[in-house]
């Protein structure tokens, strides 16, 4: 099981470096299901696998000229604050049990799970429509509509922050409809500010969690080998093709985890 684990993190980073998002997605249930972290210490977990993997992701689209950094530090403000804010001060008070529903005990693994499970659902369905007619987005002029880009930030952030997951798939339409970025452009900004308010945000669970530095770093290092690997795939295979195939696997993911986590355990 462990070796299982080290080689879905590699294709972890293999979807990052291929489709510029969705990877970040499994990392929560890989690192539960696989690996047998607790949920709450895998979202934290997640955070930094994520964050280091975006990162390195990120150096390569910069050098491509594909990365706007002004459009980064405005949308990334609102959501590393919010991440950390998360993170640091709104986790560990979520009470354990949550609450009671219909004399179910919901605990706080479980409402965790759930609520992942939840989004990995919204995310599948972005993925799976995602446009495939292969037509390349004309630049727009950068604009920036600060109110809905503070919420946006606030939002992504928030949910950054409880599940461990990058938000890509929130993040690359907001970019192109509030910011203007043309689609690859904004694939890249998606990328560094994932890395960044991901690890920012896990500095929120510095003393408040025990870190296992040894498999995290290790866990982190076959995910950056994947978006190397993913990187190096996309030159000869197109991510729009895989998006759709790989929504649906993610979407009966999250179907799978939450049959499983409410009526299973």
């Amino acid at each position: 099981m462990e070796f299982l684990g080290y080689f879905l993190s590699v294709l972890i980073g293999v979807s990052l470096g291929l489709i510029g998002g969705g990877g970040s997605i499994l990392t929560v249930p890989v690192l539960v299901y696989v690996m047998g972290v607790e949920p709450v210490l895998s979202t934290a977990y997640s955070l930094f696998v994520v964050g280091l993997t975006a990162l390195v992701g990120s150096v390569n689209y910069g050098r491509k000229g594909l990365l706007d950094y002004k459009t980064a530090l405005v949308f990334g403000i609102p959501s590393i604050a919010a991440v950390y804010a998360t993170r640091k001060f709104l986790v560990p008070v979520i009470p354990d049990p949550v609450f009671h529903l219909a004399g179910t005990e919901i605990t706080k693994n479980l409402f965790i799970m759930v609520l992942f499970a939840v989004l990995m659902v919204a995310a599948s369905f972005s993925m799976i429509r995602s446009k495939k007619n292969g037509t390349e987005e004309k630049p727009h002029e950068k604009h920036y509509n600060y109110p809905l880009i503070l919420a946006e930030g606030i939002v992504v952030g928030t949910l950054t922050g409880l599940v461990g997951a990058g938000g890509g798939f929130l993040i690359i339409p907001a970019l192109v409809l509030l910011a203007g970025l043309p689609m690859k452009e904004a694939v890249g900004t998606s990328l560094l500010i994932i890395g960044a308010k991901s690890l920012l945000g896990f500095l929120g669970d510095i003393g408040n969690q025990v870190i296992e530095w040894n498999f995290l770093l290790l866990f982190s290092t076959f995910a950056i080998a994947g978006i190397f690997i993913g990187t190096a795939l996309s030159k000869r295979i197109s991510g729009d093709k895989l998006k759709p195939a790989f929504g649906w696997f993610v979407l009966i993911m999250g179907i799978y985890i939450i049959v499983k986590e409410l009526f299973f355990q």
